[in-house]
């Protein structure tokens, strides 16, 4: 099963992965088909039965064709990204996890899913809660525990993947509105995001087209975030630029960095998360350091804390106007 520290890779299984992922998330987008089933109700899924018996059927994330209802109505949401999508869709589900690195949904959706029954952590699903839950659509994120799977495909077929490790946020919720059938409105909203990045990133006077450091810190040190990563994405639609150590493709980010190598975390301006109260307490413990004291971004006070559960995830819209924001907030003069 996938961790919590979900975008830690390593370079060889992602690019083992990067050609599977890339097909298989444009079948997410493309699989779209509709079926008008005349059988006998025995004969039906339990999700045609929750829908009323009309189906369309696309391809998830792994390439597999999975039959959905046509219009659902009760989704499960396994991860923060795929509760993100739908909720900016306007769907409410019936069953959600708890946010990455926490025990409780995440704060920056916490006034969207209040009564909405928790089904479990992150990737890690209560199944007699899942299946209290009714759901005719259960979103699964990036999971990759077979046996998992088939429990929730026992509850309903129509479970999806969502996420390929190589997608970016933009790519996911396009293929969780697709499995909604809402494509449409997803263009719409990833229009208005991205309109309103760069109007954002236009107004930051001197600062506009600033370095930004983004910067991860676990207990055993700080790892900056690659150029694809979700909030280093936002940054880069904003205008801005990352360090010259940081301007790497990829959506995962580096190793815990040590002490002698904490230069690299630099910028103009840096921008630092934690995801765990182990990682909190090694970012307060370096700040007394010489060596975090003699980065420039520090010196010019330039360095901001920013909340880990939505700058250190695979991102969703609702999640990228929280990061512009803060960047806006940081940067505006």
């Amino acid at each position: 099963m996938t961790s919590p520290n979900r975008l830690l890779q390593s370079a060889p299984r992602r690019a083992a992965q990067a050609l599977a992922a890339v097909g298989a998330a444009a079948l997410l987008l493309t699989g779209c088909g509709s079926d008008s089933d005349s059988g006998s109700g025995s004969d039906k899924t339990k999700s045609e039965a929750a829908s009323g018996g009309e189906t369309r059927t696309i391809k998830d994330a792994t390439g597999t064709a999975v039959k959905v209802p046509a219009h659902p109505k009760r989704v499960v949401t396994l991860t923060q990204e795929d509760l993100d999508a739908v909720l900016a869709l306007g769907v409410k589900p019936v069953g959600i996890t708890n946010g990455q690195g926490l025990n409780k949904p995440p704060a920056y959706l916490e006034d969207k899913v209040k009564g909405i029954s928790v089904v479990g952590n992150l990737l890690q699903p209560v199944m007699d809660k899942v299946l209290a839950a009714k759901p005719d659509l259960i979103l699964a994120g990036d999971m990759q525990d077979e046996n998992v799977l088939k429990q929730l495909r026992e509850i309903t077929p129509a479970t999806l993947v969502t996420m390929a490790p190589t997608d970016d946020w933009k790519l996911s919720f396009r293929g969780v509105a697709n499995a909604v059938n809402s494509l449409d409105k997803a263009n719409k909203v990833i229009a208005d995001y991205e309109a309103k990045a760069k109007k954002a990133g236009e107004e930051l006077g001197e600062n506009k087209g600033a370095e930004v450091s983004i910067v991860r810190w676990n207990p055993d040190g700080p790892s900056w975030m690659e150029k694809k990563q979700f909030a280093s994405g936002v940054a880069l639609d904003m205008g801005l630029k990352r360090p010259k150590t940081q301007d790497k493709d990829g959506n995962a980010h580096t190793p815990a960095l040590s002490l002698e190598k904490i230069s690299e975390i630099d910028g103009d301006w840096l921008f630092l998360s934690t995801l765990t109260s182990d990682g909190e307490k090694a970012l307060k413990d370096v700040q007394e350091k010489p060596a975090y004291k003699d980065l420039n971004a520090v010196k010019k006070n330039h360095a901001v804390t920013v909340n880990g559960s939505v700058w250190s995830t695979r991102g969703g819209p609702l999640a990228s106007d929280v990061v512009i924001d803060d960047i806006t907030k940081a940067l505006k003069k």
